[in-house]
């Protein structure tokens, strides 16, 4: 199998490690001319770059149910020397055609053996390549902390991904890996590590496969919650599962993207607009409503806090209100010290989006609009179904 082929196939292989904010940031994967798994990131400092993102290698001596590099399953398997892989990633760079990379792999045999090749890889573009650009390196589940250490001090971002909610869950998914032991461990290590200043730049990140192991949002976002405040998680990533032909899980239904979205849209307001977990509305069933935001839901729900004077309210109340943001907050707060904001048209020139913020708001001591039927409607709607 030539180069081109090798990377098409352990490009597409990589495609169920997330690493960018593909569906909130409306990206798309770069189709190059070494094909199309080339994609867009977006570091700390809020520069997008183009990210090689691949696998080492897709021979896996796991068995997960839901995945397409599973032991059991029939497909091409092939592997990237670590020097091979350096070099192709440098051709590439040199080219144009990518600024950083993420290297992931499947377990090949020993998970310790895969580890120290994929630490070789990016040893060999730092030390002999002199690359300097943006790594993000995959933490494989079972390793022990002085690879993790190595990886951290290597890379600008490390990832361990947990998969489910709970052990209980991650058995449906995989008998090998134990989620406190192998997975839960890594991250603590991590935390670890970065208390005693090993610190990389972008942190590190954690991704679950949405739906099969029957785990509800609530169970997802109550970890997650407890990741960024206890254990400095930097990002959550949720994957809607799609089924794999060949695999135990090939006949599950596949996970609607709309409850991905959803997901990231309830990880923002933890993450950015100072909400916790236990805040967030639920259906008894733990499910976010669907046909709604979860910011949206949460104002519905608690109309006593509403309506919100947009040039008195604090940047903590107006974040709250749907349609303001962090950023079009500051705007608010910075534009109501020189006059008042009086109509719809100077709010939507902040940023603000009116048409789901008009709803909660004064504008000096004034509703923008009189309460409508419609609104009161759809309220009860959503407290019913939640």
């Amino acid at each position: 199998m030539d180069t081109e082929e090798k990377i098409l196939v352990l490009g597409k292989s990589a495609q169920y490690d997330l690493c960018g904010n593909y569906l909130c940031q409306g990206t798309h994967r770069i189709r190059s001319g070494y094909g199309q798994w080339i994609y867009p990131a977006v570091l700390p400092d809020g520069k997008e770059i183009k990210l090689f993102k691949v696998l080492l290698s897709n021979n896996c001596s796991n068995n997960c149910n839901y995945c397409a590099n599973r032991l059991e399953r029939d497909f091409t398997r092939i592997s990237f020397r670590p020097s091979e892989l350096a070099k192709i990633f440098m051709a590439l760079k040199e080219k144009r055609l990518v600024e950083g990379l993420f290297l992931s792999s499947a377990v090949e045999y020993d998970p310790k053996k895969t580890m120290e090749d994929m630490i070789k890889t990016v040893e060999i573009l730092r030390y002999n390549y002199r690359f300097n650009g943006y790594i993000h390196l995959k933490i494989l589940p079972g390793v022990t902390p002085d690879y993790i250490g190595q990886a951290m001090r290597l890379a600008d971002r490390v990832s361990v991904n947990l998969e489910a909610p709970s052990g209980e869950r991650l058995k449906r998914l995989s008998i090998e890996k134990d989620f406190d032991k192998d997975l839960l461990s890594a991250i603590k290590h991590i935390k670890s590590f970065m208390e005693k200043g090993l610190k990389p730049r972008a942190g590190y990140t954690t991704q679950f496969v949405v739906g099969p192991a029957g785990e509800s949002d609530r169970e997802l976002i109550l970890l997650v919650d407890k990741l960024y405040r206890e254990l400095g998680l930097k990002r959550a990533y949720f994957s809607a599962f799609q089924p794999v032909k060949d695999t135990p899980l090939e006949d599950h239904t596949p996970t609607p993207l709309l409850r991905e979205h959803r997901l990231y849209q309830a990880d923002f307001l933890l993450r950015d607009y100072g909400f916790s977990a236990e805040e967030l509305v639920f259906s008894r069933e733990g499910g976010l409503y669907l046909p709604a935001d979860p910011k949206y839901v949460w104002a519905m729900n608690h109309p006593e806090l509403f309506p919100v004077e947009i040039n008195t309210a604090d940047r903590e109340k107006l974040i709250r209100v749907p349609g303001i943001g962090p950023k079009s907050a500051n705007r608010i707060i910075h534009f109501r010290k020189k006059e008042k904001i009086r109509d719809l048209e100077t709010l939507k020139g902040l940023g603000v989006v009116v048409k789901r913020a008009k709803d909660f708001v004064l504008l000096d001591g004034k509703r923008v609009r009189d309460k409508n039927i419609q609104l009161a409607l759809f309220r009860d709607e959503i407290i019913k179904a939640v």
